[in-house]
């Protein structure tokens, strides 16, 4: 085997290798820094399968002391050794975020700051990419402007703020725009700017997520600072340095800690929703800051074309701009570079915060297409961005231009708002109610523009209805058998209770006298027997016709609209209110048999016994909410946004 300096190893050689790695797995460091001290071949000795050296190994696991002392021994050739991934030791400390670590090896070897790996990643990229912010502050300082760009990006054309936005690290995205703003126009071999990923995360804002209205109160009570500029790194004695308080300054925020860690769950969700708002407030202040940089609609004299984005400068043989010269040569560039803009991504994703942005600061921007010559208005119809299309609908200028747009294909806005697509943001549940908002949500775009468009032809020569019908068949009929299953199962309880009912009406507790009147008449638990027990008979009989109308009549395609889940609502209405209804009048009749035996006991036998109907009743609400919500609404309740994972 080869040694480090491309001879033969030895047997003392390949020792010391054994020895260096047993140590080293063992966490033994003082001697490893022993070998180091008194054999220099140890210091270039790879003693993984992937190349690693000892010092490598003690960066990653932040041994800091122990690189101290081993950088002090070593000389530079030994700091410049990569392992298989071409990653140095003052890689690995970058992505451990060690400014101590860092400042040793750069302090030793500073030109290390812009040593590549495999990937063409820098440590000074690599800080970024894992989140690093103050040894991001420190490697910055070791390098000017024009290094840090360059130093900045990697093979595949990310740059540093590609991956900070990318991570959620907004604070550190923040203090790269503000050091290296020609970064904001820069996009990788994906055709994606910094914009384009941040508008690509809908999570980031708060318009793509749904809050209870509890948690909304806790949210808006919570402040959180805009970020501002940093000149230098946190050291390890600046985080922990306290400030010069009183003793019993110091006493109370300890005592409100301790607190604050002992309310159950109370703690963990605020944080969880102080996270949520640090988040969506930065994101918009990110976008801010993109927004005001951004080249994408400088437009030519010709008001046509806006100018090309940079890739990154062509002097740079890591960048994406000379992989995508090299594979595909000049004259693919312009076609290369029909993309999708900002203002089209966040239509999709229904980012509604820098939708609106883009429109306040580039007007021009609502005559933006894609390759396939969707606009603003048919890209946020075509997900379903309902948010979006009010805001578009809400807004004066161009409307009448981009409403009447039609793609490639010669669909329409009513042909997209008609065709199913894969993408559902509804917050309901069952194939039902997905049925019944696909129609509300055709219904809606189909009220809000011109009638001529109901009866327009695309280039395969279908109108919207024939769009809708074709592309809703399987969910249809996936409704109509979920309705059948479902109105199968309440219609077989609803039979019991009305049979249960029936009976119990009819069995009056106590007996009575001569005259036919019952002798427990004036007591007010025979009176609440008797309405319950008549209220649980009579819904149960209306449970069982309304099921029974779902089970026998045809389910066609507009029925979906109001009948059938209107049907379905006053059925499972009916049968909660049967139930309840039923309990209350058994428990009321038994009262006369278990008042003088159990007397007080008798209340906890009474709510044990409603239980079961109360779980089951419980575990339909949801549904029956659902159904609430699908008939008496506009539009659905959504549900809070995921990055969608085939944007990026």
């Amino acid at each position: 085997m080869a040694s480090p300096m491309g001879t033969i190893e030895t047997d003392t050689e390949r020792q010391t290798k054994k020895t260096l790695f047993r140590l080293v797995m063992k966490g033994e460091w003082d001697e490893v820094v022993n070998i180091y001290e008194n054999d220099p071949w140890a210091h270039k000795a790879r003693i993984t399968r992937s190349g690693d050296t000892a010092l490598h190994i003690a960066v990653s696991n932040g041994q800091e002391e122990t690189v101290e002392r081993l950088v002090t021994v070593t000389g530079k050739e030994a700091l410049e050794i990569a392992n298989e991934r071409g990653n140095r030791a003052l890689h690995f400390a970058a992505s451990r975020g060690s400014i101590r670590m860092c400042k040793c090896i750069s302090d030793v070897d500073p030109k290390l700051v812009a040593a590549r790996n495999i990937r063409g990643e820098t440590p000074f990229f690599l800080a970024v990419l894992h989140g690093n912010k103050d040894a991001f502050l420190f490697l910055q300082s070791l390098c000017n402007t024009k290094e840090g760009e360059s130093y900045g990006r990697r093979t595949d054309g990310d740059t540093i703020l590609h991956c900070a936005i990318r991570g959620d690290n907004f604070d550190l995205a923040y203090q790269i725009i503000l050091l290296y703003g020609d970064l904001v126009n820069c996009y990788n071999e994906q055709r994606f700017t910094p914009l384009d990923l941040l508008a690509s995360k809908p999570s980031n804002f708060r318009s793509g997520n749904q809050l209870s209205w509890w948690n909304k109160i806790i949210y808006n009570c919570i402040f959180v600072d805009e970020l501002k500029k940093e000149v230098r790194p946190k050291t390890f004695e600046d985080r922990n340095k306290k400030l010069e308080y009183p003793d019993t300054y110091h006493t109370c925020m300890n005592f409100f800690g301790l607190l604050w860690n002992v309310i159950p769950g109370g703690s963990a969700k605020i944080r969880n929703l102080q996270h949520k708002k640090e988040k969506h407030t930065w994101s918009v202040q990110i976008m801010n800051e993109l927004l005001q940089s951004t080249s994408t609609y400088e437009y030519e004299f010709d008001g046509k074309n806006p100018n090309p984005l940079l890739l990154s400068y062509k002097d740079d043989e890591t960048t994406a701009y000379a992989t995508i010269l090299q594979e595909y040569g000049e004259e693919k560039i312009p076609e290369w570079e029909k993309r999708e803009t900002a203002i089209l991504i966040a239509a999709k994703n229904g980012v509604r915060e820098m939708v609106e942005e883009i429109l306040e600061l580039f007007p021009i921007a609502i005559h933006d297409m894609n390759s396939e010559g969707k606009n603003i208005v048919l890209v946020a119809v075509e997900n379903k961005q309902s948010r979006i299309y009010e805001l578009l609908l809400h807004r004066n200028a161009f409307n009448d231009i981009i409403f009447r747009q039609v793609d490639e294909r010669g669909n329409s806005v009513l042909h997209l708002a008609a065709t199913l697509g894969g993408y559902k943001p509804w917050l309901i549940s069952g194939p039902a109610l997905q049925m019944q908002w696909e129609i509300k949500w055709y219904e809606f775009v189909k009220d809000s523009i011109d009638p001529s468009y109901t009866t327009q032809l695309n280039k395969e020569g279908k109108t919207p209805e024939d769009v809708f019908t074709e592309t809703h068949k399987e969910l249809a009929e996936k409704g109509s058998q979920w309705l059948t299953d479902t109105s199968e199962s309440c219609f077989l309880v609803a039979t019991i209770i009305t049979t249960v009912t029936f009976a119990s009406s009819a069995a009056v507790p106590g007996s009575v006298n001569e005259t036919g009147v019952p002798t427990f008449e004036e007591q007010p638990a025979f009176f609440i027997f008797a309405i319950s027990s008549l209220i649980a008979f009579c819904f149960s009989v209306i449970s069982v016709i309304t099921y029974l109308s779902i089970l026998t009549t045809r389910h066609l395609e507009k029925d979906f609209a109001h009948l059938l889940p209107r049907k379905y609502l006053l059925a499972l209405s009916s049968l909660l209110i049967s139930i309840v209804s039923m309990l209350v009048s058994f428990c009321s009749s038994h009262f006369f048999v278990l008042r003088d035996k159990l007397k007080l006991n008798a209340y906890p036998l009474y709510a044990f016994s409603c239980l079961v109907v109360t779980l089951f009743v419980v575990f339909q609400f949801p549904l029956y909410l659902d159904f609430m919500t699908a008939s008496f609404s506009k539009l659905s309740r959504r549900h809070s946004l995921k990055d969608r994972a085939g944007t990026l």
